[in-house]
């Protein structure tokens, strides 16, 4: 399913307009971002939880050039599943 569909049902759902689903998931993946850049996690009941781990920084070979190079720390979001939701998935 496509950002355009997404909308599409979300709006048909709630009896909402197009432009205020789109504003409102627009919203939500700005909090999600500026909270992954402040390093909380986000749950959300029956649906899961957004999580930013740190990835330390490391040391990688080119296999081709043997090359050593080094990677510099990250963060990553990481999403777990409710039980609820996986429950209805099964």
């Amino acid at each position: 399913m496509d950002n355009k569909k997404l909308v599409s049902t979300l709006a048909s759902k709630l009896g909402r307009s197009t432009d205020d689903i789109s504003k409102l998931l627009d919203a939500f993946t700005n909090v999600v971002a500026d909270k992954c850049g402040e390093l909380d996690s986000i749950a959300i009941p029956s649906f899961g939880s957004f999580e930013p781990k740190k990835k330390n920084e490391r040391i990688v070979v080119n296999p081709s050039t043997g090359k050593r190079m080094l990677v510099p720390p990250k963060v990553v979001m990481s999403f777990k599943i409710s039980n609820v939701l996986k429950g209805k998935l099964k």
